[in-house]
């Protein structure tokens, strides 16, 4: 990733995302995000307003790509947490995106790396 943050492109960060979600890159959906994406080379503060719909398409139904495309959606955002390690911005992703609303292949996803998205909220006492 370059230095200063605010350069950093929607290529670089689908290519983040899906190193946190299929780290082997063995998952052909997630590289085809990847190859969707290898040429978008501006800055993703420039376009923050489009980015959810330009990250939209025909893959979202698979778990790890709409997993993908939030990590993206939330590290768009939070520029300063890019290079935090994979498991803290899964879980971070998985509270602030998906919490209490994820489809269910989503949850189960989550929940294969153990983390719980659609949990009921607690209560006090």
């Amino acid at each position: 990733m370059p230095q200063d943050r605010t350069l950093i492109t929607v290529a670089e960060l689908v290519t983040e995302a899906a190193a946190i979600v299929d780290p082997a890159g063995a998952d052909p959906a997630v590289d085809e995000l990847v190859t969707r994406y290898e040429d978008a080379d501006e800055p993703v503060r420039g376009i923050l307003p489009e980015l959810p719909e330009r990250l939209r398409w025909g893959a979202d139904e698979h778990p790890p790509v709409i997993v993908a495309q939030a990590i993206v959606l939330y590290l768009a955002h939070r520029l300063d947490e890019v290079e935090d390690d994979p498991e803290t911005i899964l879980r971070l992703v998985a509270r602030a995106e998906f919490h209490g609303k994820a489809d269910p292949p989503v949850a189960q996803w989550f929940v294969e790396r153990g983390l719980e998205v659609n949990a009921a909220p607690t209560t006090g006492p």
